[in-house]
């Protein structure tokens, strides 16, 4: 079996911030697993840097196992990355890889990754997810809105930024909704324990019902109080950044959550999201997947403690530009394409040969690399 890897950087439609960040561009890193004249395809949002170990420790490590013995390759894996580090780019490589394993045995076996992963229900539940405090409050109303039209009963914008303007916002999202629909906000870390408290409060009485990462997801203490205290319609969750299990079980234990989030493309791929599912399940916690649109659609309808997938307007734009074959949202809902299988989804080589980053295709030698580069930055201008 051989890996190889690719790196895509896509310009965003527009600037985009939230609580702590800001950015112009979002990088995918895509792993295809070769074997037996079959192609998977796996994919990870993480620094270039990730490609480097898709085709060095982590191709060295599954070169010899059988394609079908995907935890076999999940453990020689999680092995060759010991000195490395497991948490952070190290796991969101061993993810990308891992979810292009199970679409190539997918591709192999004719079925599925939901088939494949052990179908739980046809399709999942989605709420639209944007909402960026560099919006103006007209385009933030106008992407809320739209997703309302669409069919999607609950959404999410980011506050933090500036929270001195973070409660008008929540009052333009609410106006631009209306009511009947669930308004979640993403606070991506940015308050203080009595700050978000605050928040909590106010927000409420917004009719917010989830309110994501109030305080940083490190402080574990935070997060448990904010729990116990906020009003009682508002839900706390975090969790996007776990990638090994134990970054799960530390949340679970500590009983800081009311919702635990995961992303299949960092916290270990298909293998790694059902194991987060088990402990879940053991814990007798809510599960909410962590963007990654199309990946989550597949393996949310696998899994028992699920409750919905994020639609990030970023991933679910990118996705539909690289892939041919992405799910389409009905009514709020994702449902797979059963009948396509793997992920059911193709690389789209006419979008990726402008997107594609050119100085790891220098590092392999390949031919005609700075041209793309060329082309592709002719493109985003």
């Amino acid at each position: 079996m051989k890996l190889r890897a690719s790196v895509y950087v896509v310009p965003t439609d527009r600037h985009e911030a939230d609580g702590t960040f800001a950015w112009d561009e979002t990088t995918m890193v895509v792993a295809e697993a070769h074997a037996h004249g079959e192609t998977g395809l796996g994919w990870t949002y993480a620094s270039g840097a990730a490609a480097e170990l898709v085709e060095g420790p982590l191709a060295r490590a599954v070169a010899d196992i059988d394609p079908m013995a995907t935890s076999a390759a999940w453990s020689a894996m999680n092995h060759a990355v010991r000195n490395i580090g497991r948490p952070g780019l190290a796991w969101e490589a061993i993810s990308a890889v891992d979810l292009a394993l199970w679409d190539l045995k997918g591709k192999l076996l004719g079925v599925s990754v939901a088939d494949l992963a052990g179908r739980n229900r046809d399709s999942v539940m989605a709420y639209g997810s944007g909402g960026f405090t560099s919006y103006d409050d007209a385009t933030l109303a106008r992407q809320l809105s739209r997703w309302i039209d669409a069919g999607f009963r609950a959404v999410k914008m980011k506050v933090g930024s500036d929270p001195s303007r973070d409660l008008h916002r929540v009052r333009v999202a609410r106006k631009a909704i209306g009511d009947g629909v669930e308004l979640f906000v993403d606070a991506n870390g940015a308050y203080d324990r009595k700050e978000a408290l605050a928040f909590a409060e106010a927000f409420a009485r917004e009719g917010v019902t989830w309110f994501e990462e109030p305080v940083s997801s490190e402080d574990v203490e935070g997060l448990r109080l904010l729990r116990d205290r906020a009003p009682a319609p508002i839900e706390i969750t975090a969790g996007e950044y776990g990638y090994v299990l134990d970054d799960f079980r530390r949340l679970l234990v500590a009983q800081c959550l009311d919702v635990v989030q995961a992303d299949v493309t960092r916290c270990g791929g298909v293998t790694g999201m059902l194991a987060v599912d088990a402990l879940c399940q053991a814990f007798q916690t809510p599960l909410s997947a962590h963007c990654a649109p199309h990946l989550h659609a597949h393996v949310g309808c696998a899994q028992r403690a699920l409750r919905h997938v994020e639609y990030f307007h970023d991933h679910a734009r990118i996705e539909r530009m690289l892939f041919e074959g992405c799910v389409t949202p009905n009514h709020g809902r994702l449902a797979p394409d059963r009948g396509r299988p793997g992920f059911g989804v193709t690389l789209s080589r006419e979008a990726a040969r402008y997107l594609r980053r050119a100085d790891h295709d220098d590092r392999r030698g390949a031919p005609g690399a700075r041209t793309r580069d060329r082309e592709a930055s002719a493109a985003r201008r």
